[in-house]
């Protein structure tokens, strides 16, 4: 649940005449109060504006995520550095599951929203070819000349092979044919 700096700051000095406010609905007491204390522990370290809900998220780097990891690996408390720290501390614990599972690289800062289109598929914005030298020109044509005469070639090998094929075929059905007489013959006499 959000609440507004005005709360904040009356539930503070609230807190600090000894008087708790209202408990909201659908809020446990005893987690209102903790986090009540929470706030009076972060104006305390950080001023009053700390309760201000802040438009932009502070950028963390990696390096600071990392310094504050270590202080609770070390031993110090989670919600206490988290408190110094002026961060929340189930992201303060995200932090440290992340590290301990994934190690340093846990903590680097993922890319958000949608993946970008594979770049292979984008179609490169007219590109001009370079111009070719007299040998590079001279050689392109003579190249293409032999890829044709080799496809020619190569056409007429198949077709020379069609043929035979053709001409086998022909020869053992001819054989067939005549085989089929003899023993046509054979059973008429």
């Amino acid at each position: 649940m959000r609440y507004s700096y005005e709360f904040k700051r009356k539930a503070i000095e609230l807190f600090y005449q000894g008087e708790w406010p209202k408990t909201p609905n659908g809020v446990r007491t005893d987690t209102f109060h903790k986090l009540i204390r929470d706030w009076v522990k972060l104006e305390r370290l950080h001023g009053s504006d700390i309760n201000k809900c802040r438009g932009t998220n502070k950028y963390w780097s990696p390096k600071e995520k990392f310094e504050l990891v270590c202080q609770v690996l070390s031993g110090q408390g989670l919600r206490s550095v988290a408190i110094v720290a002026g961060i929340n501390s189930g992201q303060l614990y995200q932090w440290v599951h992340k590290y301990k599972t994934l190690g340093y690289n846990g903590l680097i800062n993922k890319p958000k929203g949608r993946p970008p289109k594979d770049c292979k598929m984008k179609v490169p914005k007219t590109i001009s070819p370079r111009k070719l030298k007299e040998s590079e020109y001279e050689e392109l044509i003579r190249l293409r000349a032999e890829i044709a005469y080799i496809k020619a070639e190569n056409e007429v090998i198949k077709k020379e092979i069609a043929l035979r094929e053709e001409k086998e075929a022909a020869r053992l059905k001819a054989k067939k044919q005549r085989l089929s007489k003899r023993s046509a013959n054979k059973a008429i006499n």
